[in-house]
């Protein structure tokens, strides 16, 4: 096989950036079906996207012989029974962040990953881009000195009381969506899994959080701090912030660079700006993927990876007075 054709589980808004308009792109994937919930939602998706072919279920498409992988982009409560499904028919998944409703799903879906030796990945497309990589060449190249502190945040309004995202029965909550970015991000920038030490909340209805905040305990007295919003008093804020003995790195943008970024570093005396690419986080994703089902390359975003990312945000719950999201039945 040297081209995979995907096909997409739910006519979800998020599927044409992430994956029909880079497969325009990247020469390695064709996306070739869609299967929805509501029949006439794929066949309109699949008509304004030049999807070609509509499969009448979820299970047809997994079953189907001439699709080689699957995206996953249903609500978070569905994340782990599709995948899962996927696997079961041996086929190699890109599922939507965040992985699962909760760590002990996560590792359910970890563990069938391993048994069926195919490709699954979170799709954390920031992770793929060169300007995250240029962040970590900072971080580790000894410039800001030994780490001191990490944040990140990622807050943007969401005024839409019917969207899925507040849906507590569908997995939903700002920790569950953005919240899931500012942890990993933090993750990878320390390199190493943070405790959670503290936490608090805001709520928009019983048991779903409009904002959470976490403190964060890392090795070597390294602290943290992640905060998730979609309606709060902090309206746009999208930042990392590195803090070392020697100097600080502050990037404005980090998961959507193509848009808009800058990361601001200032050691020794000096402050510089720098700039990436400008070219689509999805594009760089999506070639990721490819190479690893194709070729066997390894990804930074994987079953293991994901799974320490969800062991975070359920012990942010707790701490907050919450309970860890659960699957959709």
């Amino acid at each position: 096989m040297d081209r995979i054709r995907l096909g997409i589980l739910g006519a979800a808004r998020i599927a044409p950036v992430a994956v029909v308009r880079p497969a325009r792109r990247v020469e390695q994937v064709e996306v070739v079906a869609i299967a929805a919930r509501e029949p006439d939602r794929a066949r309109r998706f699949a008509k304004r996207h030049g999807v070609p072919r509509v499969v009448p279920s979820y299970q047809d498409l997994i079953e189907d012989p001439e699709v080689d992988a699957l995206y996953i982009p249903l609500p978070n409560g569905l994340h782990g029974r599709w995948t899962l499904a996927a696997l079961a028919a041996g086929k190699p998944v890109l599922c939507e962040k965040p992985f699962t409703a909760n760590a002990v799903e996560a590792q359910q879906v970890a563990e069938a990953a391993a048994r069926a030796g195919v490709v699954v990945m979170e799709a954390f497309h920031y992770r793929y881009h060169p300007l995250f990589a240029r962040m970590l060449d900072v971080v580790h190249s000894g410039e800001l000195g030994e780490l001191r502190h990490i944040e990140t945040a990622m807050c943007f309004p969401l005024p839409l009381p019917r969207d899925i995202r507040w849906q507590l029965e569908l997995a939903g909550g700002a920790a569950m969506d953005v919240g899931c970015y500012a942890v990993h991000m933090l993750r990878h920038l320390a390199g190493a899994e943070p405790e959670v030490s503290a936490a608090r909340a805001k709520l928009l209805k019983p048991g779903v959080d409009r904002m959470l905040q976490a403190e964060v305990t890392l090795p070597g007295g390294v602290t943290g701090r992640w905060t998730a919003s979609l309606l709060s008093a902090k309206v746009l804020s999208m930042v990392a912030r590195v803090q070392g003995t020697r100097g600080t790195m502050h990037v404005r943008n980090p998961t959507q660079p193509a848009l808009y970024h800058a990361m601001v570093v200032r050691a020794g005396g000096r402050r510089r700006v720098e700039h990436a690419v400008r070219r689509p986080t999805y594009e760089f994703q999506l070639a990721a993927f490819a190479n690893a089902v194709l070729r066997g390359a390894s990804i930074p975003t994987g079953p293991d990876d994901a799974v320490a990312n969800m062991r975070v945000i359920d012990a942010a719950y707790r701490a907050a007075g919450l309970e860890p999201r659960q699957p959709t039945p």
